[in-house]
């Protein structure tokens, strides 16, 4: 019998352990390649823009001046602090998304869902979108509960890469930083700029999810297309791409509620207003029409305000 034991048993990892542990590198390996580009984005998120604009044309041919896309300003930070510039605040970040892979999978563990079935007959629209609901109300929970856990690590990670903007070095390491919130702003410090994050992240399940479900129950038929199935599968991910522009503004409010009055120039009058709440720093952004900064790295106009 002993010979028949499992590799848990014999004190290796289990299958479900061993796969989780994947999907923890699989997710290193993903913030690692892309920290660059997410590091460039909230620097141009709290509206630092070292380097002028040049003027180009765009698909008419007139005249417009645009700001340094993400390669011109990667070789910025680089030109100031080097290559491991780049990684500015990289540590933190890990530390979320591992935290966020870990949770997910404690999550299913603990509340799991059955598969859903994609009903493609418009008989049973009722019955298909009750699984649509109830599968995407069960996403909700898991991504919220996986946030608020990971959150104090994003909000660290994000005062790291903004210390660029006033060259600071406040927020070093990251048990250096817990102290420093946890003694300056008490335990609500390693929550700000939560819930525009947590409804940016409703907003774009229930969108995602209720349009690819309807797409795929009205507009794509079995009876007439032989690649119906091949269609579903990246219906999702289509759709993914499209409502994502919707949550911009929530990440950009997130973002720099995250920095708001913490001691940092970049979240610190006359470099940014001092916000009382999230809702006051999204009005704020929508006068200025300011709600969609950084949304994209690349043929970045310059603001009409700014000519």
């Amino acid at each position: 019998m002993a010979a028949k034991g499992t590799e848990s048993e014999a004190g290796g990892p289990a299958p479900g352990e061993a796969g989780e542990a994947l999907f923890v590198l699989l997710g290193a390996g993903v913030t690692l390649l892309s920290h660059p580009l997410i590091y460039a984005k909230l620097l141009i998120q709290v509206g630092h823009e070292p380097l002028s604009p040049v003027e180009g044309t765009n698909l008419l041919g007139r005249k417009v001046l645009y700001l340094p896309g993400f390669f011109t300003y990667a070789r910025h930070i680089v030109q100031v602090d080097g290559r491991m510039g780049l990684f500015r605040g990289l540590a933190p970040r890990l530390v979320s998304s591992a935290l966020c892979t870990m949770t997910r999978g404690s999550m299913k563990k603990v509340c799991p869902l059955e598969d859903m079935e994609h009903v493609s007959n418009k008989d049973d629209m009722r019955t298909s979108l009750r699984k649509v609901v109830r599968e995407t109300s069960h996403e909700m929970v898991t991504q919220c509960v996986s946030r608020i856990i990971s959150h104090p690590f994003h909000v660290i990670s994000v005062r790291c890469m903004v210390q660029f903007v006033g060259r600071e070095m406040k927020y070093s390491s990251v048990l250096s930083s817990i102290g420093k919130i946890f003694k300056e702003e008490g335990i609500l410090g390693f929550f700000v700029g939560l819930v525009p994050y947590l409804l940016g992240d409703a907003l774009f399940l229930w969108c995602c999810n209720l349009m690819s479900h309807f797409i795929n129950t009205y507009a794509v038929d079995d009876n007439q297309l032989r690649q119906a199935s091949v269609i579903r599968s990246y219906t999702k991910f289509i759709m993914g791409i499209a409502v994502a522009m919707l949550t911009c503004p929530f990440l950009l409010v997130g973002n720099l509620m995250a920095i708001n009055n913490c001691g940092l120039v970049a979240g610190l009058p006359p470099y940014s207003p001092v916000f009382s709440s999230w809702i006051q720093c999204w009005k704020s952004l929508a006068a200025q029409g300011l709600l969609f900064r950084g949304s994209t790295l690349f043929f970045r106009r310059l603001p009409a305000s700014k000519y």
